[in-house]
């Protein structure tokens, strides 16, 4: 399994200016041009940038920053009307590239490089050790006794180093660093594992993190490992970490949090590994979740990493999420968080790099034992890119949809992910029935779905359900168990919920079983399916040449018909890098099918 990192990211964008111009190539007809072409700017520093469309009466452009739309925290973020902001804490200089794709002609783009410079807070260091006392100074040589007193006592810019050891009390933030002074960053000492352990401790605001960020800014929670926070109550709700109410500039990375409990055994019974609620008019937003891992968490009705409500800006990357009973992460829209409907999604987000495995309500009481877990679900979330990401044995891979009657998750793109052995399907859009909500104008493409649905549920590895309409899944390969279901869109429409587009499809069998359901209607040759759909044109039938499909290595062998043959939808939709960090197309601005660029 792997993690791709950001770091590594930031460490490729120096040569972007020209793989850019080799990946996308514009229209003979149209071109992009954006200025300034290149700018400095110091840590959190703006900049106002331009684009002209020539060759086009449509003006309009998608901003993209490092080839993720709208930008990401770690990246600088850009906003519709091509305001750059850098980040704020950076911990070393990096080049970004600012690109504007046409909206009119998708393969015509302009870009601009960005120099950002390093973070320069360096506030004071104050220590806390379990043979400390909360009396003395906070000094190396007298450090204090409790996390939570230091939280109390810092200024803005300060940093808290934790001893190693086992501390066992309930830490609530409130305090908040600035754009001036910096982050007040909360972390364990060099070296060292500072362990906040919730055995035995109440939930006093009937839902409660073991660190509980509230209506802060500024602030890193970094390094830390969290642990045994049980609730017995339905009215009680542990976590591990948890972000609430509104702020800025907030990073949680390199935690370790696990055994997590809710042991009530109905759907009322609720624990979170980690959850971010923006319950406030004024979002959350320039949020950072990184490098953590979250397992072995019972979680009842809810979910492993949640990001929920009146959230922007945000991303969660490179985490580890795995051994969790019910959804591993979760981007949430729709459920009354907010105070104000039209701000309760969380939107503009970034889900990459992350490694998600073993998660399943198979044996979760609260959904009567039945697999219903999703690896990544965005459930009402909008304009949000998932990519990179490694999802094995989930009870479903990944799932774009909602849960609330007229209302969609949308604007979603999920691109060069791998998705495995999942017990149900591999990718799924629309709701669950149609009473509920659905999936609109999202992009799946160039995904690698390998041996899903493999408790022969009849789902498949890609799954249609109710309320989707205006949605594209192109350039994805589908290897299907000896079960053979590929596509299954069982609900009947008169208008088409999804364009399929220059996917390749095989069995584990040589393709003997193959079938499509659409309209609710079942197709054993590629050419019905072909003919019913309307669809899947260029789509082919054929053996990927993975490396190895019984490792697996989905990696692609010379001469795959998948090489080469992928159809070039723009950098907003394919992104600059395949699942290994490869550049997503060739010189000659070519194609591959399926996560990886060969």
């Amino acid at each position: 399994m792997r993690t791709f990192s950001v770091v590594r990211a930031v460490a490729l964008v120096a040569a972007m200016s020209s793989a850019f111009a080799a990946a996308t190539p514009a229209s003979a007809a149209v071109t992009v041009a954006v200025s300034p072409t290149q700018v400095s700017l110091p840590a959190n520093g703006t900049h106002q940038f331009s684009a002209t469309v020539s060759g086009s009466t449509d003006q309009n452009v998608t901003w993209l920053v490092n080839g993720v739309p709208g930008g990401a925290p770690s990246l600088g973020t850009i906003s519709t009307s091509g305001v750059y902001t850098a980040p704020a804490g950076a911990p070393a200089s990096f080049t970004a590239t600012v690109t504007a794709q046409a909206e009119a002609a998708p393969l015509a783009n302009g870009a601009a490089a960005v120099a950002v410079a390093a973070s320069t807070y360096s506030g004071a260091m104050y220590y806390v050790a379990t043979t400390g006392s909360d009396s003395a100074n906070g000094s190396a040589t007298a450090p204090w006794r409790t996390i939570q007193h230091a939280m109390n006592a810092v200024p803005a810019g300060a940093t808290v180093q934790v001893a190693g050891g086992t501390y066992n009390e309930l830490v609530t933030i409130t305090h908040s660093g600035s754009a001036t002074a910096g982050y007040i960053t909360l972390t364990s000492a060099p070296g060292q594992t500072a362990t906040i352990d919730g055995t035995g401790l109440g939930i006093p605001q009937g839902q409660q993190g073991l660190v509980t960020l509230q209506n802060v800014s500024y602030v890193r929670v970094v390094g830390l490992q969290l642990q045994n926070y049980t609730s017995n109550s339905s009215s009680l709700v542990p976590l591990g970490i948890y972000v609430v109410g509104s702020g800025n500039h907030i990073e949680i990375r390199n935690n370790h949090i696990h055994n997590i409990v809710t042991t009530v055994k109905t759907s009322s019974g609720d624990a979170f590994g980690l959850a971010v609620y923006g319950n406030a008019t004024t979002p959350i937003s320039n949020l950072i979740i990184d490098d953590n891992e979250l397992d072995h968490l019972t979680l009842g009705y809810s979910e492993s990493l949640s990001v929920n409500g009146n959230v922007q800006n945000w991303q969660v990357t490179n985490n580890k999420v795995h051994d969790n009973n019910n959804i591993g992460i979760v981007a949430i829209g729709f459920e009354g968080t907010a105070p104000n409907s039209s701000l309760d999604q969380a939107r503009n987000g970034w889900i990459a790099g992350n490694t998600v495995y073993n998660i399943s309500s198979a044996s979760n009481p609260a959904y009567n034992n039945q697999p219903s877990a999703d690896g990544i679900y965005v459930d009402g979330g909008t304009q949000i890119t998932i990519e990179w990401n490694n999802v094995q044995v989930a009870d479903l891979g990944i799932e774009l949809a909602s849960e609330h009657y007229g209302r969609v998750t949308s604007y979603v793109t999920a691109r060069n992910n791998l998705v495995l052995y999942s017990n149900i399907a591999g990718i799924s859009i629309g709701g669950y029935k149609a009473s509920v909500g659905g999936t609109s104008h999202c992009t799946i493409v160039n995904n690698t779905l390998f041996q899903n649905d493999a408790l022969l549920s009849g789902s498949g590895e890609f799954q249609v359900q109710y309320n989707a309409s205006n949605n594209l899944f192109a350039n994805n390969i589908l290897y299907a168990n000896g079960q053979g279901l590929l596509v299954n869109s069982f609900v009947a429409s008169s208008t088409a919920p999804v364009t399929l587009k220059n996917d390749l499809f095989y069995t584990s069998d040589a393709g003997a079983s193959a079938y499509w359901i659409w309209n609710n209607t079942t197709y054993t040759d590629l050419g019905s399916f072909q003919q019913a759909s309307k669809n899947e044109t260029n789509g082919l039938l054929a053996d990927p040449l993975f490396r190895s499909a019984t490792t697996p290595d989905l990696q692609l062998s010379a001469g795959s018909p998948a090489i080469n043959t992928g159809v070039n939808l723009g950098l907003a939709a394919e992104g600059v890098y395949d699942y290994a960090g490869s550049s997503r197309t060739t010189s000659s601005g070519l194609i591959d099918r399926g996560a990886y660029q060969n």
